[in-house]
């Protein structure tokens, strides 16, 4: 009885302390699992967490100014490519005429040498003959003669000018080339310019909703801010009226507009021509200081000079910033560091 009672009782402690075991473990299971969860859901609270507008503008700025440069590579390539086939068809233009005046020149010499060869040279008492006198002889073989070094001479200078014409159409043909192979390749670099900057416009959408744009007035004031009547002022006034347009590399409007494309049309307005692309605007004008800036001169930025602004007064310039952007009123210091300023006309 005794031994039973003793191994009944050691049995009854024994699964008591089984129990208690599997709980404890049952309890760093949960607590295991809990943890687990807590990390999970803050993995994937991080992972789905929507990028600050402040990280996105840097992350944008930072791809823009890599993407920037070849655009306004393009702008030059493909502009001085549309001058040069321009040039190729005014130079053919004139090289059509040129050539039909020489053959037919040319097709007289052979006619009349023609002549020569069938019924021979006339002879001094022939021509004698046909004048009446030796006087008259000699008028008129001074006259022939003189005709026919003027037709020499005629024909001579109408081919050395077809031929200075053909020489350049063939350099200018190789140039142009070049310049269509050197825009094919950048043309084709531009489908890849244009998934870099519609992943940059996923990254304003998360961070500004589905108009991409970032918080704010487009204009920040009076613009200009002060207005003059002359070509800066007139120029400054127009940019200021495509305020609101998108921003499309390449184009200079009517409704987009690039950087230079901007430039371009605003001082266009007013007579004068621009090139679509930063750095030959940058030679087109004046060189002036910040204190001599006056509404319509043209701001530069960065060491390469690949983006550009006008100035409108008070500090302030309008700009066409970036794809997925718009034409807008900017801080002038806080576009990026000043290269220099200019003033067209």
């Amino acid at each position: 009885m005794i031994t039973g009672t003793v191994v009944r009782g050691l049995t009854v402690r024994s699964m008591e302390g089984t129990r208690a075991t599997v709980n404890r473990v049952l309890r760093r299971l949960l607590c295991v699992v809990a943890a687990a969860g807590v990390m999970l859901t803050g993995t994937a609270g991080a992972a789905l967490a929507t990028p600050s507008p402040s990280s996105v503008e840097e992350q944008i700025d930072k791809q823009w100014n890599k993407l920037e440069p070849v655009i306004e590579q393009y702008n030059d390539v493909h502009n001085k490519l549309k001058a040069n086939r321009a040039q190729v068809r005014a130079i053919s233009k004139r090289l059509v005429p040129l050539e039909l005046e020489v053959n037919m020149a040319m097709a007289n010499v052979k006619g009349l040498a023609a002549d020569a060869y069938k019924q021979g040279p006339p002879g001094a008492l022939d021509a004698m003959i046909l004048s009446g006198s030796p006087t008259g002889l000699t008028e008129k073989l001074t006259f022939l003669e003189q005709y026919a070094r003027h037709q020499r001479a005629q024909i001579a200078d109408v081919a050395k000018l077809r031929d200075r014409l053909a020489t350049d159409k063939r350099n200018l043909d190789l140039l142009t080339e070049s310049l269509a192979a050197r825009d094919t390749e950048l043309a084709k670099s531009r489908k890849t310019i244009e998934k870099k900057i519609k992943d940059l416009q996923k990254l304003r959408i998360r961070a500004y909703g589905e108009s991409g744009a970032a918080p704010g007035k487009l204009r920040t004031g009076p613009c200009p801010v002060t207005y003059t009547n002359d070509k800066g002022g007139r120029a400054a006034k127009k940019a200021c009226s495509l305020i609101g347009k998108p921003y499309v590399f390449g184009a200079e409007g009517p409704n987009s507009f690039d950087c230079s494309g901007l430039t371009k049309v605003a001082w266009g307005s007013v007579g004068v021509r621009l090139t679509h692309y930063t750095k030959v605007q940058w030679t087109e004008g004046r060189p002036v200081s910040r204190s001599e800036l006056q509404p319509g001169d043209l701001v530069f930025y960065f060491g390469d000079l690949h983006h550009m602004a006008m100035y409108v007064g008070g500090n302030t310039v309008v700009h066409a910033p970036s794809s997925g952007d718009h034409v807008r009123m900017a801080p002038m210091e806080r576009i990026g560091p000043i290269a220099g300023y200019r003033r067209p006309g």
